[in-house]
């Protein structure tokens, strides 16, 4: 069986392989997600819209 050691007392190491135990991941990101208003100016969607109507995209 283990001795227990004070936390002060554990090496640098030790103490960071300890929390990397005890650290839970997350299966998804915990931000809220919204969804995008379709009535909001986007002026890039716009000059993406120009650029693709300039090279010719009249090709249906």
């Amino acid at each position: 069986m283990k001795k227990m050691v004070p936390r002060g007392k554990m090496s640098r190491k030790t103490r960071r392989a300890l929390d990397e135990m005890k650290r839970v991941t997350w299966g998804f990101t915990p931000v809220t997600r919204k969804v995008e208003s379709t009535k909001r100016y986007r002026r890039a969607d716009k000059a993406a819209r120009n650029e693709w109507a300039a090279r010719g995209s009249d090709v249906t």
